[in-house]
């Protein structure tokens, strides 16, 4: 009995020195959504890094997911329906990237609906950056960091890393500098990364509380697909968000009431539409300008 006590506590104690510890480094993302506007906007954006890999996300849901619980738990609690979507601020951006290490293998994944399930789809990005590093040095905050130059996604990259932090990583899929990437953007200011700060995050869960109540699971899992047929199928769900789940909605549950509200199944139905078309339609302005098919001589 004393073994089978003292392996327990062996198990429990290793189990909880199995919580992982992310160092999330902080980037203010100023970009230019439409491409026939001057106007700017900023959206903080972070970069985990744990000892396998590092994921690139949006800022603002991860920074609510306290506040939502909470309100998610009173709804349970009340048995009475709220739309979230009025208390919380929404993202800028939707896609995760994920780096895999040592191999640097880079996933870009973002999320769809297969009927009233979500699900991720990503595709592997091969590519290998051709940096040219220069002499050229600058003091970026409180960071000594060197230029180095490259072209990507149909633009050409400046961008300053600090050798005083040995990751070759970087925001979004930028990466392969001998030393974390400080500051990155392209030559006409569409897209600019700038590091603000970092800490260390104890018991890391890469999964956001939303994502792990919502229908599917923990989020996690994420189906690979060809880049093609990522593009095709996301440009898809950005025209018609609602595609796979409308042939699901009967009539009569359309009419539902939410519990404890006068708003409908299908009242809520159109918001969700709305909000997510406005959202997709806000930046026409993509970070990789898309490849422009070869004309076929006649």
């Amino acid at each position: 009995m004393k073994k089978i006590f003292t392996l327990f506590l062996f198990s429990a104690f290793m189990g909880l020195n199995a919580q992982e510890t992310a160092n999330r480094f902080f980037y203010e993302l100023t970009f230019k959504p439409k491409k026939d506007s001057a106007k700017l906007d900023k959206v903080m954006m972070i970069l985990d890094i744990t000892k396998d890999k590092s994921i690139y996300r949006d800022y603002t849901l991860v920074a609510q997911d306290s506040i939502l619980k909470i309100q998610v738990d009173q709804m349970q609690k009340a048995g009475v329906f709220k739309d979230l979507s009025k208390s919380i601020t929404m993202p800028k951006f939707s896609e995760k990237v994920y780096k895999f290490y040592p191999g640097m293998k880079v996933q870009y994944v973002e999320r769809i609906s297969s009927g009233f399930t979500p699900m991720n789809i990503g595709y592997n990005d091969d590519t290998k950056f051709d940096w040219k590093i220069s002499n050229e040095k600058a003091k970026i905050g409180t960071y000594n960091t060197q230029k180095a130059t490259t072209e990507f996604g149909g633009r050409k990259w400046n961008a300053w890393f600090t050798s005083d932090i040995p990751l070759q990583d970087g925001p979004y899929k930028f990466n392969g500098l001998p030393g974390l990437i400080v500051k990155v953007e392209d030559e006409a200011k569409n897209y600019s990364w700038e590091l603000k700060g970092n800490k260390k995050v104890p018991n890391f869960n890469e999964t956001t509380y939303i994502e792990t109540i919502s229908p599917g699971g923990s989020g996690g899992k994420v189906q690979e697909v060809s880049r093609e047929k990522f593009d095709k199928t996301f440009t898809e769900f950005k025209k018609d968000p609602f595609a796979s789940t409308r042939p699901l909605l009967k009539p009569e549950m359309l009419a539902q009431k939410m519990p404890g509200s006068d708003t409908t199944i299908g009242d809520m139905v159109k918001q969700q539409e709305k909000m997510l078309k406005d959202f997709f339609s806000a930046n026409n302005n993509p970070i990789e300008i898309p490849a422009t098919p070869a004309k076929v001589k006649k």
